[in-house]
């Protein structure tokens, strides 16, 4: 998941700049003195590591308050500066100077959100919920801003080139979106909205964790871990010690169902185990995240109507490239039947089997996965503990996803062990370019904590920008189970693809070639940010990569032909269910959003049972990936009205990885390819049209179809 938080939705303007001082015009500048307390901030300069990286070894929770105070004042003079220029409007003294402005800020924010997913703490969260609404006040105060707006829709178009005239469109368009062109009255209602917004979304980030952290599944007798491997238990046990507690403490993910469902024999642990994770968020304590929801939800409704819009979700998709609810509703529908039909016939083989076993029951969620496993094995022979011994962590990184980026682009990877981190499990790596110059940073954080968000994201520390001469330094951030001391760490096929996903992201960001922020790397609409992470996982299984990563650790023999064959074969297996996980999600959120009448909404529960009864959805062993009260991705992320993205940019990237395989596989000449038409263009011109650059073609469903086996 690209990782989108409230801070982008003012690190659109791209906030950096180059100092304290200002120019306005040719002879006027704006001068903000420096406090006492910002003198040693790390904030205050450009990092003087490479690239600008974080200098973690520097920074301090203290250093993120004054570092936000003096940045937004800072940058209010700068915009006032902007707004109120006598010159005449022009993109160098208006939209330049805004993508020049907010540099202490831009940098604290960057580095402060990606700690707060990754490596939190109560006063990290403290002050994330303190300034959510001030952030929010901030962004208002910019595209609100009656002056600002009025240069900008004035700056003439001629003899700007082809960047400044998108550059200049999409900040239009923000400005738009925002509310600009409201009436006073109905400004002064958005910003109270969107102030309310920022903090409910931020306590509902807080709350989850804090759920997820107590929901963790307490076992005192090692009996009923019975199925899971001796250094499964040895990580449970290490965990509940560490969290003070005598046992072994399954630690929850932030999906519906859990890693460890489908080893777990004892039916009765499973149970506990779903519930747990189903539960964790709706016990009516102080963790229940349902009235939070359920006000962010009325609110956004509110503020679509504010906007002129029906629902939100017609407000919020304007500028993605499905342009409307239906249009994203459509390719959801055009999913979910052959979806559901697939899951049913999926459910029915589990069902035979549990039958055969005389196991007496009928199936239930906490089933599905220990008993899919059965199935798979029996019918390809395929048992994923047989795989798991093949995937090391670093194994797959360096000779798997470097690889076949070295491969198919060209670029190369040096580990740097002299870059501090903000985490000791946290690596980082050099990135070369095909021509043997370093073009980046990239840091890695593969292991699950309770003060880290479920999940796997990629971030920024650092944007590209030509204009500001910066090259990009980036994160990704995992939760894979850290195995016991001295253990390898062994990950799942599913992990694997995950790796490749979040790599995805990467290489977006990695390869932009932008000369401005605000349209550099991911910073593009999210039905297309998923694209090049979803067509990367296809290289997990690409003949020539599997063979140099898939490595076993002890024997440090390569995957037999035999079994590579098997999990080829098994490819399309349980595609049924976990498309229908996804697509029930999305459905959920569009609905969520698609309200247009307060008298539509009902208690959180109620409410997803009935929509999801709508759209027939109705099998009970197959439950959302994400359940309402700990969906994160809508109510404390930036996906709301969003979900569907994923599925949008996946029939992107089963087209384009068509085409790629019609056209000579993965050559170096197709990767230049990509690179050039979808990996460096950012969001500097019209994506739909990106993709017919590279295919040739407009989007198709059908190879997504095919991909999971639902047509021939």
């Amino acid at each position: 998941m690209k990782n989108i938080t409230s801070v982008f939705l003012i690190s659109s303007l791209a906030l950096t700049s180059a100092c304290t001082t200002m120019k306005t015009t040719e002879n006027a500048s704006t001068e903000i003195a420096i406090p006492d307390v910002m003198a040693n901030n790390p904030f205050l300069k450009k990092s003087s590591l490479q690239y600008q990286a974080p200098e973690f070894d520097k920074i301090k929770d203290e250093h993120f308050k004054p570092a936000f105070d003096y940045g937004m004042k800072v940058q209010l003079a700068e915009i006032e500066a902007i707004a109120n220029n006598t010159a005449a409007p022009t993109f160098e003294n208006t939209i330049v100077a805004l993508e020049n402005s907010g540099e202490v800020l831009k940098r604290a924010q960057l580095v402060f959100y990606n700690l707060t997913g990754s490596n939190t703490n109560p006063g990290l969260q403290k002050l994330e919920e303190e300034y959510a609404p001030v952030f929010s006040a901030l962004s208002d105060k910019i595209y609100l801003n009656e002056k600002l707006y009025s240069r900008i829709k004035a700056i003439k178009t001629e003899n700007l080139g082809s960047e400044e005239k998108r550059v200049l469109e999409l900040y239009t368009t923000n400005f738009d979106l925002a509310g600009a062109n409201l009436s006073p009255e109905n400004k002064a209602k958005v910003k109270k909205i969107n102030e309310e917004l920022a903090t409910l979304s931020t306590q509902f980030s807080s709350k989850l964790l804090d759920a997820r952290k107590e929901g963790a599944l307490l076992i005192t007798d090692v009996k009923e871990l019975d199925g899971l491997s001796a250094d499964e238990i040895a990580a449970a046990a290490a965990d509940a010690k560490a969290a003070g507690k005598t046992g072994y403490l399954l630690a929850l993910q932030n999906t519906t169902q859990q890693p460890l469902l489908q080893n777990l024999k004892n039916r009765a642990t499973r149970e506990k185990l779903f519930r747990a994770s189903w539960f964790r968020a709706q016990k009516g304590d102080e963790n229940d995240t349902r009235p939070i929801l359920e006000k962010e939800a009325k609110l956004r409704m509110e503020k679509g109507h504010l906007m002129g819009k029906k629902s939100f979700a017609e407000w919020k998709l304007q500028d993605q490239m499905a342009k409307t609810p239906e249009n994203a509703m459509n390719l959801l529908a055009r999913l979910a039947t052959p979806a559901v039909a697939t899951a049913k016939r999926e459910s029915d083989e589990i069902q035979a089997l549990i039958d055969k076993q005389k196991g007496g029951f009928t199936v239930e969620p906490w089933d599905w996965n220990f008993y899919a496993e059965q199935v798979r094995k029996a019918k390809y022979d395929l048992d994923e503990n047989e795989i798991k011994p093949y995937f090391e962590v670093t194994t797959v990184l360096e000779k798997g996803v470097f690889y076949a980026a070295e491969k198919f682009y060209g670029i190369t990877f040096k580990e740097r062990k002299d870059l501090p981190v903000y985490h000791p499990d946290v690596v980082a790596y050099e990135v070369f370019d095909k021509d043997g110059k370093s073009m980046a940073l990239y840091y890695l954080d593969f292991y699950t904590r309770s003060n880290k968000n479920g999940g796997a994201w990629m971030s920024n520390f650092v944007e590209q920008s030509h204009l500001l001469g910066q090259k990009p330094v980036i994160v990704n951030v995992f939760n894979y189970q850290k195995p016991a001391e001295g253990k390898p760490s062994l990950i799942s096929y599913d992990d694997v693809t995950t790796m490749f996903h979040e790599f995805g992201h990467t290489l977006h960001g990695l390869f932009a070639n932008q000369k401005y922020i605000s349209i550099s790397g991911t910073n593009v609409p999210r039905d297309f940010v998923e694209f090049p992470s979803q067509i990367n996982e296809f290289f997990a299984l690409e003949p020539s990569v599997l063979k140099n990563y898939a490595i076993h650790y002890e024997t440090k023999k390569p995957m037999p032909q035999a079994l590579v064959d098997k999990i080829k074969k098994a490819g399309t297996f349980n595609q049924g269910y976990s498309t229908t996980e996804l697509v029930s999600a999305a459905t959920l959120d569009m609905n969520w959003h698609s309200v247009t009448d307060e008298a539509q909404f009902k208690p959180t529960l109620e409410f997803e049972k009935d929509v999801l009864a709508k759209y027939g959805f109705n099998l009970t062993e197959v439950p959302p990936r994400y359940h309402s009260p700990y969906f994160a991705h809508i109510w404390g992320g930036g996906y709301s009205a969003g979900y569907y993205a994923y599925m949008w940019s996946d029939m992107l990237n089963a087209d384009a990885w068509d085409w790629i395989s019609t056209h000579g596989g993965m050559t170096r000449e197709n990767g230049d390819r990509f690179r050039k038409y979808i990996l460096s263009v950012g969001n500097s011109k019209d994506l739909n049209q990106a993709f017919k650059e590279f295919t040739g073609r407009e989007a198709d469903l059908k190879p997504l179809l095919k991909s999971k086996g639902f047509i021939k």
